[in-house]
């Protein structure tokens, strides 16, 4: 049994979610300690339950300690299969971070798989749903993968009630190296609120806009104002893209009491022009979820402005499981991964 302390690094989901993908992938049964231990709260919450419930429906794993803010698991998977599933994370959980563990795993079934989850689609400190289904899903693609996401209702803290669906076909997929140069096309985006004034969504998309400079001259940025059939709650989000001959780059913010509309797009534009500008073929959220990608695949390579604490706890986890190293390459203005296979020594 492979033993993983839940504090290394970032210490915080990410590292239990990806262990139990990993785990889930790899057949390697895994004992995860000191989950979440310097976490205001720390151990397991809803979330997290809810994401290792769902791997763990994926590969029929049998799981030890799985409560309300326990601070270990045991997690024995079995067999990966495909289906329809149904989970609810409960109140506002994050969708988004369940599928960040269910993506990988439900890819290496290498069967149809198909989920539909309950919870928070655009809540803070996770990725608003637009990120995932704009950025995140599209770069995934660009390594063979079949992947359809749905937003069928928006949901917010504190209540959740969001519904996202998304399926998976088998596919052959390969190694890719993403890379910043190449044809860009014009920047796109989406700032929605639902429940609230449409003068928000507005603001936000303008904010955006100053923000870009000449990289928006262009730009279409969509407002979207919902009712109560779109949306559960009152919330909001705005999310921007750039897709490039050889990636996609994006940023996104989710509405907040007390945050000012120009805040949150002023956030969303800094962080892609500042992307733009370096020469970054990944933004920073996305260069720490492509990691097990690239692994399981076996090589890639990116560059991103700098690697996150996430990052490297990611990759970290990922050389327990896999046998890849990963290579990385800092300058001031970038750094470089370069996932390899491991040469064994004889």
């Amino acid at each position: 049994m492979l033993e993983i302390d839940g504090s290394y690094g970032e210490g915080g989901g990410q590292l239990l979610r990806l262990a139990v993908a990993l785990s889930a992938i790899t057949g390697i049964d895994v004992r995860i300690m000191n989950i979440r231990t310097r976490r205001d709260k720390p151990g397991l919450a809803a979330q997290h339950l809810a994401g290792v419930h769902a791997v763990g429906k994926l590969c029929g794993a049998n799981i030890e300690g799985l409560a309300l803010r326990s601070d270990q698991i045991v997690f024995g998977p079995a067999t990966l299969q495909g289906g329809d599933y149904r989970f609810d994370v409960g109140t506002a959980g994050s969708i988004t971070l369940v599928l960040q563990a269910l993506l990988p795993v439900m890819l290496a079934t290498q069967l149809p798989c198909k989920v539909h989850i309950t919870g928070g689609t655009d809540v803070r400190q996770a990725p608003a749903a637009d990120y995932l289904r704009a950025v995140l899903i599209p770069l995934i693609k660009r390594l063979g993968a079949q992947v359809t996401m749905c937003v069928l209702r928006r949901g917010y803290y504190p209540q959740g009630g969001g519904e996202i669906e998304l399926a998976v076909k088998p596919a052959m997929l390969s190694s890719a190296v993403f890379e910043a140069s190449g044809y860009s096309k014009t920047i796109s985006g989406l700032a929605h609120v639902t429940n609230l004034p449409e003068h928000i969504a507005l603001r936000m998309k303008q904010a955006v806009l100053n923000r870009l400079g000449t990289y928006g001259t262009h730009a279409r940025i969509e407002t979207q104002v919902l009712g109560r059939e779109a949306a559960f709650g009152a919330g909001g989000a705005i999310t921007c893209w750039l897709e490039s001959e050889h990636t996609v780059r994006g940023a996104a913010r989710v509405a907040e009491w007390g945050v000012t509309a120009e805040t949150l797009g002023e956030a969303v534009g800094e962080e892609l022009a500042t992307d733009i500008a370096a020469g970054a073929a990944l933004d920073i959220h996305a260069a720490d979820q492509i990691l097990v990608y690239l692994a399981l695949l076996g090589g890639g390579s990116f560059s991103t402005r700098h690697i996150s604490l996430h990052a490297r706890t990611a990759m970290w986890l990922i050389e327990q499981f896999l046998p890849v190293t990963f290579e990385v390459t800092e300058s001031s203005d970038l750094a470089y991964i370069t996932v390899r296979l491991r040469r064994e020594s004889s």
